[in-house]
């Protein structure tokens, strides 16, 4: 059944790489190089991620909807705290879908991107595993033509196969594919865990980060990385290529809309309010007309708040004899 659902996604891989194979061919590189099928696994990679971008932004848009009614569930959760009653829990649930509703949240867009590459992921596995055996019958693999299929079996990357794992390091040389695969894993959690760091460092708000969600958030920073260190040695090396790619990928579109298009309240924003006012242009969401007003305005307390206030006659006579 799984290679069933998975079926439609290799194809698609197969697809993929042969297109970048071809291309990367025609443009003078060695049919049977590693270095030319690392190039189609990384053009893969980059085909899927530009893909997701439309992902990527529900993704940001929902996760800041989720920052800003954090306050309103802190309420919601005082309010019918030690209350396990089926009427307590339906109110409860209704009125968590209502704030969902009204600010555009969704717990699950977090997880979209991630979700969306999960079967070319997996297809790209299938595809790379299977590749040993397909050579060795002369047999294609979908869309991958059996002289390719077999010029991918015989190419290497640093004299590992790209369909290698630490655990099974194939016909290469086992030392330099234990050790190429032990880097890209490494790569990959460290990837993994900066990625998921941006996005809580400076993007989001004061009071978002006194919230229950900011620890779990804190919690899974250091979770994930170390799911994805112990099951990356299954891993084959053209996988580990594909996700270490995609990780900075995520880590360079998070760079630019947290520098462009910060939380609103967060370390990013006054960081971009200051670069702004370095050049003289208006903080974030206001026109310059609004944010000279509003200058004019604080001149005038402060103004106000210097201003000498009168002194009794009492008190000046005894002004005086001080002096």
């Amino acid at each position: 059944m799984f290679d069933i659902i998975l079926w439609p996604f290799k194809w698609i891989v197969s697809l993929i790489l042969t297109g970048f194979h071809s291309l990367f061919t025609a443009l003078g590189m060695d049919p049977a190089s590693g270095v030319t099928w690392t190039l189609a696994i990384i053009g893969l990679t980059l085909v899927m991620r530009t893909l997701t971008i439309p992902l990527f932004l529900k993704q940001i848009k929902s996760m800041r909807g989720m920052q800003e009614l954090q306050p309103e569930m802190a309420k919601l959760q005082a309010k019918y705290k030690g209350k396990t009653d089926q009427l307590s829990r339906q109110a409860m649930a209704q009125e968590q879908m209502e704030l969902y509703k009204r600010t555009g949240a969704n717990p699950l867009s977090s997880c979209l991107p991630i979700i969306v590459q999960m079967p070319i992921f997996f297809g790209l596995f299938q595809v790379l595993r299977g590749v040993p055996a397909a050579a060795a019958a002369g047999e294609g693999i979908l869309m991958l033509p059996a002289d390719l299929v077999k010029q991918f079996n015989d190419s290497y990357i640093f004299q590992a196969p790209l369909f290698s794992t630490m655990m099974q390091p194939g016909n290469g040389n086992h030392f330099a594919t234990i050790l190429i695969a032990a880097v890209l894993v490494v790569f990959m959690s460290i990837t993994q865990f900066i990625t998921m760091k941006q996005l809580s460092a400076k993007n989001m708000s004061d009071s978002a980060k006194e919230s229950p969600m900011y620890r779990q958030q804190q919690m899974m920073l250091y979770i994930f990385p170390i799911i994805f260190a112990v099951s990356g040695i299954n891993f084959p090396i053209g996988v580990l290529i594909y996700w270490t790619i995609s990780n900075l990928w995520s880590m360079g579109q998070q760079w630019w809309v947290i520098r462009n298009n910060p939380t609103p309240g967060s370390q990013a924003e006054r960081e971009l309010n200051a670069r702004r006012a370095a050049k003289g242009l208006p903080p974030v969401g206001k026109t310059k007309e609004q944010h000279e007003r509003e200058q004019e305005e604080l001149r005038e307390r402060a103004n106000r708040g210097q201003r000498v206030q009168p002194v009794g006659k009492k008190r000046q006579k005894q002004q005086n004899r001080r002096k």
